[in-house]
């Protein structure tokens, strides 16, 4: 039987940070499914096929030298539910600092409860990712800023691309 881990996220950008989570995550299952949340009342800059486009580009290539299956997928109900349609008993987290602890300890703690065969993996961020977040990605392309250190070279020329044109890009 494989082992399946799902890995849950807007992805929007996919940032050097899902990929150093994505890294860790590969060494611990058979198949690791990137799943896409898809939430009515936000709106995203990517839409949802273009973020499956981002993350099939960026971790593809990761996980078939790693030699473990990938499938990218969206959701639009509670990750337990997604996890259990994947077959996945793993969720992978990651950990920026102690706030995303907190937050992440009370999710662990709920998904538990309405998953109990689904366990909840945490894993820290390498040093180098640890301040990323796609907001400030965003908000640093938004306003032209070098996005370079931040994401994967296919997401930095789509995020040009979208604010190509924009008042200060």
């Amino acid at each position: 039987m494989l082992r399946t881990a799902l890995y849950a996220g807007s992805f929007d950008p996919i940032t050097n940070g899902h990929l150093d989570v994505v890294r860790q995550a590969l060494r611990l299952a058979d198949r690791l499914v990137l799943a896409i949340g898809i939430h009515p009342g936000k709106a995203p800059l990517f839409s949802a096929q273009e973020r499956l486009e981002m993350l099939a580009e960026t971790c593809g290539p990761l996980a078939k030298a790693a030699g473990i299956e990938l499938k990218c997928v969206t959701f639009a109900d509670l990750v337990v539910a997604a996890a259990g349609r994947e077959e996945a008993t793993l969720l992978v987290r990651g950990l920026r600092d102690a706030t995303d602890f907190d937050y992440e300890m009370q999710m662990a703690g709920m998904n538990a409860t309405m998953a109990p065969g689904v366990q909840t993996v945490f894993l820290p961020a390498s040093p180098a990712a640890r301040p990323i977040t796609a907001t400030l990605v965003r908000q640093i392309a938004a306003m032209g800023g070098d996005i370079m250190p931040f994401v994967p070279a296919p997401t930095a020329a789509r995020l040009k691309a979208k604010f190509a044109g924009k008042s200060g890009a």
